[in-house]
């Protein structure tokens, strides 16, 4: 293997480019999903790395359980500088684990916590809770019934469609939103705000939101992915709002007004339309011009480059770690008795 086992451990810092120009000029719905995916691909290399090195570390601690085979000389030839970095490993590899565990923990707490303060109470896709303090932020299904409140408020109501009757919950989840934001927003900034959550909910942000959350916890280097795709979400719930209610200017207006007031949203995996964020980035891209819809940059572009280039460094981290990874196996399996 060689020091070619390290390569998925920095291989992410080739994504920082395409992180940073796929926000400028790249369709949001197209940088949401390339950058979730090269942050999933190049965290999870880089834990598998982090497991290979581990093994040999572990191997040769006193009383462990794993077979005698596994700390022969053979094996740590194959990991350069076995002895440090196989040691280092171990809290390394503790530290994702815990770190991955508590995000996924806290994802889940907050949404019983959201769907218990919901349970028992009409089945609507907009559920309005007579709050002061302004939030809104789309939930999605799955949670459980039963008693609860969040926020230290109750479901009261929800809104009404067009015909005076409540508009029944989509499968995919509920808009939560509090009077305290409502009485702040015109009725068409109203229609934006609902229009941007139902967005959220029909594409699954929390997926891609809680994918990347995940990956920066596997891999410090991967935080700015993290960051673009926080950023890149919004926007492509935007651009959704916008196309919906057919007015950039009054989505803008409800963003900014919404960004004044709000306080966000309970978790970093749910998302809303005032989002911790670049706010008057999203209002400029709303008052310019709809971004062009394209699957790829073209390579003579900026963004182009910086996209091949980080599909370059995350074919070469899935490839380096699946080689390791294999080359180990095969080790290991030579070095066990049988």
């Amino acid at each position: 293997m060689g020091v070619f086992v390290f390569l998925p451990l920095v291989l992410p810092l080739t994504a920082w480019p395409v992180a940073r120009l796929a926000e400028q000029h790249l369709h949001p719905r197209t940088a949401t999903r390339l950058l979730t995916a090269m942050a999933a691909v190049l965290a999870l290399c880089s834990t598998v790395c982090l497991g290979l090195v581990m093994v040999v570390g572990t191997a040769q601690l006193p009383g462990n359980p794993l077979p005698d085979g596994w700390s022969d000389p053979e094996v740590r030839a194959a990991v350069p500088f076995d002895e440090v970095v196989g040691k280092a490993a171990i809290p390394a590899l503790c530290a994702v684990v815990v770190a991955c565990t508590r995000a996924l923990w806290r994802h889940a707490r907050v949404r019983r916590q959201a769907h218990r303060a919901l349970s028992g109470l009409p089945d609507t896709e907009v559920a309005v809770l007579p709050d002061g303090v302004p939030y809104a932020y789309a939930l999605p299904g799955g949670g459980r019934r039963g008693g609860g409140a969040l926020h230290g408020g109750r479901l009261v109501g929800a809104l009404r469609g067009s015909a005076g009757r409540p508009v029944r919950r989509r499968r995919g989840g509920r808009v939560v939103v509090t009077t305290a934001l409502l009485d702040r927003l015109r009725p068409a900034e109203r229609r934006a705000l609902f229009a941007h959550e139902r967005a959220h909910l029909a594409a699954r942000h929390d997926r891609f939101l809680l994918a990347v959350q995940l990956a920066a916890r596997a891999n410090p280097f991967l935080r700015p992915l993290r960051t673009a795709v926080a950023y890149t979400a919004e926007r492509w719930a935007d651009e959704e709002a916008a196309r919906a209610i057919g007015s950039r200017r009054t989505v803008a207006r409800a963003i900014g007004t919404a960004a004044l007031v709000s306080r966000g949203t309970p978790a970093p995996t749910l998302a809303g339309l005032a989002a911790p964020g670049p706010v008057p980035r999203r209002v400029a891209a709303l008052l310019g011009p709809p971004p062009a819809v394209r699957n790829w940059p073209s390579v003579f572009t900026s963004v182009g480059l910086a996209a091949w280039g980080a599909a370059a460094g995350t074919a070469a981290s899935a490839m380096s770690s699946a080689n390791s990874a294999v080359t180990m196996v095969l080790i290991l399996h030579a070095a066990t008795p049988f």
